[in-house]
C-alpha cells in the first residue's frame, strides 16, 4: 500500500527530525540555535504528512481535529523561534488554537459518564490548580502583560489532558492510551517550559532539552492516538 509506506517513511523522518533538533535545543551555541530554523519548523508537516497519508487512518474521528492541532503547533514553533515577547504571545496563540483543536476532537468523542467521575480528570484538575495560578503570577512577575496570557494558556492545555483522559469507549483501547499518554506530555513539556523562562534567572541548557524531548514525544502520540482511534 503505497500511502502506508509513504506514511511510515514520513513517520521516521519526524523522529529524525525530533532527534535532532532535541539535540541542537541543548546547545548552548549560537550555531546550533541557527540550525534550528531548518530542522524545528518541518516538524510537524512530518507528523501530519505521516497522519494524513496513513490510509488506516482515513476514517478515524480524531484524523480532522488532529491535523488541525498540528498546524497550531507548526505555527507555535516557528514563532517560539524567535526571542521577546511578541514571538512569545505568538507562540503561545497557535499553540493555543492547536489546543482549542485537540479539544473540539476530544469533546466531541468524549465518554458518557460525568468527567468528575473520572481520577484522571480529576488529578488533572489539581494539577492545574497547583500549577497555573504559580505560572501566571511568575509569568506577570517577568513580564505583566505575559500574566493573563500563561494563566489562559495552561487552563486550555489542563482542559485537553482532562478531555483526553474521559474519551469514548468506543475508540480503540491503544487510541485512548496512546492520546491520554500524549496530552500528558504537553502538559510535562509546558509545565518545564514555564519552570525554564520564568522560575529560573538561568536556566541550565539541557533543560530545554527536556522540553523538546517531551513535546515531539507527546505530538507523536497524540497524532497516533488519532491513527489508531
Amino acid at each position: 500500500m503505497p500511502t502506508l509506506r509513504t506514511s511510515t517513511q514520513l513517520k521516521l523522518a519526524y523522529v529524525a527530525l525530533a532527534t535532532t533538533d532535541t539535540w541542537l535545543s541543548g546547545q548552548p551555541n549560537r550555531w546550533a540555535h541557527r540550525a534550528r530554523f531548518l530542522t524545528k519548523p518541518l516538524l510537524m508537516p512530518a507528523l501530519a504528512g505521516s497522519l494524513a497519508t496513513n490510509a488506516r487512518a482515513a476514517g478515524s474521528p480524531l484524523r480532522t481535529s488532529t491535523l488541525l492541532a498540528q498546524v497550531g503547533g507548526w505555527g507555535g514553533d516557528v514563532a517560539l523561534l524567535g526571542e521577546g515577547t511578541r514571538p512569545f504571545l505568538l507562540g503561545a496563540g497557535s499553540f493555543g488554537l492547536g489546543h482549542a483543536a485537540y479539544l473540539s476532537g476530544f469533546v466531541r468523542h468524549r465518554g458518557t459518564s460525568p468527567i468528575t467521575a473520572n481520577p484522571g480528570a480529576r488529578a488533572v484538575a489539581g494539577s492545574w490548580a497547583a500549577t497555573a495560578p504559580v505560572m501566571g503570577l511568575l509569568a506577570w512577575q517577568r513580564q505583566r502583560e505575559l500574566g493573563g496570557p500563561v494563566f489562559g494558556y495552561a487552563t486550555m492545555l489542563a482542559a485537553v489532558v482532562a478531555s483526553a483522559t474521559h474519551l469514548d469507549p468506543g475508540l480503540s483501547p491503544a487510541s485512548r492510551r496512546l492520546t491520554a499518554a500524549g496530552a500528558g506530555l504537553f502538559m510535562l513539556s509546558d509545565t518545564l517550559l514555564g519552570v525554564r523562562k520564568f522560575a529560573l534567572r538561568n536556566p541550565p541548557a539541557h533543560l530545554e532539552t527536556a522540553v523538546m524531548a517531551t513535546y515531539t514525544a507527546a505530538q507523536f502520540l497524540l497524532s497516533e492516538g488519532a491513527a489508531r482511534a
